[in-house]
């Protein structure tokens, strides 16, 4: 599979060497629309099964899945093999309102020193072909976002659910990558909500599975 040549470079990014699971980082501020299906196919790969695993949506829908790889305000540094292929994407913005489920509010308080720089980012989503998870993409990529928001001095949030990080352990392998960067960083959990579930049994009610 050859590499989105036709999209818009916006960038660097990082390269990971290991024999032939040598990764390299590119990074693209719009996807040509014959090549988002091929990303969606890979998304749906990686994300499709949170939708019996996790209560929060974690799944975008087609078109918001579209709007993203389109949107250049949204940087989608892409991890590919060395044959060009891509095997992950992680989407980085410093406009927050294209992140639907955050308050760009509370990062602006929280951090006015970096509002005033313009350098408050937020990490969209991650995902990492089911086949190349025990690959070098995900490091690759998260290296290629930390060298931007050191360069930037950038305070960043994320969001992981629950499900990724007890089954991938995503949390370390970011402080892992952000360790090995040697990244002067202070990484802190910012905010939690936790889902409740009743089941009303008894005469008359239809008992849940």
């Amino acid at each position: 599979m050859t590499a989105v040549s036709r999209s818009d470079s916006i960038g660097g990014g990082a390269r990971v060497t290991g024999g032939r699971h040598e990764v390299h980082v590119t990074i693209e501020s719009s996807i040509p629309d014959d090549r988002i299906e091929m990303f969606h196919r890979l998304y749906e790969e990686a994300f499709g099964p949170l939708r019996t695993k996790a209560i929060a949506r974690q799944v975008l829908h087609r078109s918001e899945f579209h709007e993203e790889m389109v949107d250049p305000r949204v940087a989608k540094h892409v991890a590919r093999t060395a044959t060009g292929e891509p095997i992950g994407v992680t989407t980085l913005t410093k406009y927050l309102e294209t992140v639907p489920w955050i308050s760009p509010e509370y990062f602006a308080a929280r951090y006015p020193e970096h509002a005033a720089r313009d350098a408050i980012y937020y990490a969209g989503f991650t995902l990492v072909a089911p086949s190349a998870r025990q690959g070098a993409a995900f490091h690759a990529m998260i290296k290629s976002v930390v060298q931007v928001l050191v360069a930037e001095r950038a305070a960043v949030g994320w969001d992981i659910c629950s499900y990724n990080n007890t089954r991938f352990s995503f949390a370390d392998s970011i402080r892992a990558v952000l360790d090995e960067q040697q990244a002067n960083v202070e990484v802190a959990v910012e905010d939690s909500q936790t889902y409740y579930a009743a089941r009303f049994t008894g005469d008359g009610a239809t008992k849940g599975g």
